[in-house]
């Protein structure tokens, strides 16, 4: 069979990839391995969708080559998915820092996709096993499926990488790519907890369920959101932001007080209240569990705060603003969010997503190394990555 365009893989990108190119008038196939379309879709944010963010500027995306994904941004802003959302009457609400989700359901946002898709005649193959993809002679691309053989000009791969694979997730993208001749960045779990050492785990699974506000710092890289104490480590936005930027063997440091300077609170209370034990002064703050708990991990006996002597002081106060701490690992590709690193941006043109030395042939969403910060930032790279191939495919 002939097709203009065939994209393989029916999430956020392949959908809104397909769209644009169905309403240029190309005849559009898409995809996928899957019974049905935009499966992360529907339990993303909750099961709400987190679907773009007021707040969406290249700075908040990591690549190899941060200027990458300026153009495609630009060209398809947060602004314009809105519009598009609004279109729909799709009611929708900012939570936190711009985070935009809709008041419903993500299955509104995947309804509105693909009924983009069938208004601009796109045509869907589901339960499909992609057994290769060769080059034709002259120029396009013949894809050999389950289903039979397809024949087309523009071949675009928005399989995504490899988050979630009880979702179906596959390093089907980097295999292509690596057959085609690109080269594929080394990958790890992005926007992920953190697994902790067994002593310390051990220590905190007693107080699991805990949140708290903290400013978490890496490799020049921090975050002032929510902590979540978990029975298997640590998570929470904070933590989901930070392990993008961790490496194996790197020391965290938390600021557990980060909108005060406890120097001054631990002197007021001395004033106040010297008598108040170390353990009632900490919980003012803190949750009671998390405050007895955290001495034991700091290794501090409950006493009157009138006894901790200046050097005692000091290290409170440090393990307070400055908790090193060391993860074990992360949960891994398991409950990782997304795939940081991928096929390396210096093989694709920022303007289009296409293969520089492979005409028709393009790559978008989250397998190219381009990552976003948590918030609905990675699906605007879907729509943006998405919305440019799809109007050169």
């Amino acid at each position: 069979m002939k097709i203009d365009v065939v994209v393989i893989g029916a999430g956020a990108a392949g959908l809104f990839c397909a769209a644009q190119s169905g309403a240029r008038g190309r005849k559009t196939l898409v995809l996928d391995h899957a019974k049905k379309p935009g499966k992360k879709i529907l339990i993303s944010g909750g099961g709400r969708c987190n679907f773009t963010n007021y707040y969406v500027e290249p700075e908040k995306f990591l690549c190899q080559n941060p200027h990458f994904c300026k153009s495609a941004l630009s060209q398809y802003t947060q602004w314009d998915f809105i519009a598009l959302v609004e279109k729909y009457k799709i009611a929708y609400h900012e939570k936190a820092l711009g985070q935009l989700f809709c008041d419903d359901s993500a299955k509104e946002i995947v309804a509105m996709l693909v009924n983009e898709c069938e208004q601009n005649n796109v045509t869907f193959s589901f339960q499909t096993e992609i057994i290769s993809i060769e080059k034709k002679a002259t120029a396009g691309y013949i894809i050999n499926t389950n289903h039979g053989n397809y024949e087309c000009e523009s071949v675009v791969i928005a399989t995504g990488g490899l988050s979630m694979p009880k979702l179906g997730a596959t390093p089907f993208a980097y295999k292509v790519a690596e057959n085609f001749g690109l080269k594929v960045l080394p990958t790890r779990a992005g926007l992920v907890p953190f697994t902790l050492p067994v002593e310390l785990k051990e220590l905190l699974a007693e107080v699991s369920g805990i949140s708290l506000p903290v400013n978490i710092s890496v490799n020049k890289a921090s975050f002032k959101e929510d902590m979540l104490i978990t029975h298997r480590g640590i998570s929470g936005p904070a933590v989901l932001q930070i392990s993008s930027y961790w490496y194996p063997g790197d020391q965290i440091s938390i600021d557990l007080y980060p909108d005060g300077n406890f120097e001054d609170t631990l002197e007021a209370s001395l004033k106040e209240q010297p008598n108040i034990s170390l353990k009632n002064f900490l919980s003012v703050t803190f949750a009671k569990r998390f405050a007895e708990k955290y001495l034991d991990i700091i290794g501090f006996d409950n006493v009157p705060i009138k006894q901790l002597n200046p050097k005692q002081q000091a290290v409170l106060i440090e393990k307070i603003h400055h908790w090193q701490l060391q993860p074990a690992g992360t949960e891994g590709y398991r409950t990782a969010e997304v795939t940081i690193g991928g096929i390396d941006t210096d093989q694709l043109s920022s303007k289009t997503m296409a293969v520089k030395n492979s005409p028709g042939l393009y790559f978008i969403g989250e397998a190219i190394d381009v990552t976003g910060w948590l918030g609905g930032y990675n699906f605007q790279w879907a729509w943006s990555s998405g919305y440019v191939a799809g109007n050169s495919a």
